[in-house]
């Protein structure tokens, strides 16, 4: 079993249609879903792109053998060196591949500390 993980805000997650597969607001714009696999790579990923957005974030705990969607592992962006490769969900990610969902807690600056 390989689990990877999807950073969402709490409220979009919350107000997602639970009858339905789940995108992202930027799948639009970026063609497909990213996610990451552990803890500390999650974190690190969480503080650079998200430390200054607001409010509460979940992840999505996701078993990549249930998918739907096509999973491919690629490079990161030019210059990215958090790690070799990124899991990317080319699609919508199904509700049964979820497998759990947990807090990420954030200190007062917006700071992600650690996985709840």
């Amino acid at each position: 079993m390989s689990l990877i993980y999807h950073l969402v805000t709490t409220t979009r997650w919350q107000d997602w249609p639970s009858d339905q597969p789940y995108l992202p607001a930027e799948y639009a714009n970026d063609g497909f879903v990213h996610c990451t696999a552990g803890d500390e790579l999650m974190i690190a990923v969480a503080n650079r792109f998200y430390q200054n957005v607001q409010g509460d974030f979940l992840l999505l705990v996701i078993e990549s053998e249930r998918l739907t969607s096509p999973l491919k592992w690629e490079a990161p962006s030019p210059g990215d060196t958090l790690a070799p490769l990124f899991p990317h969900i080319y699609g919508p990610i199904n509700r049964d591949a979820v497998v759990a969902t947990k807090i990420i807690i954030r200190a007062s600056d917006g700071q992600f500390l650690t996985i709840g």
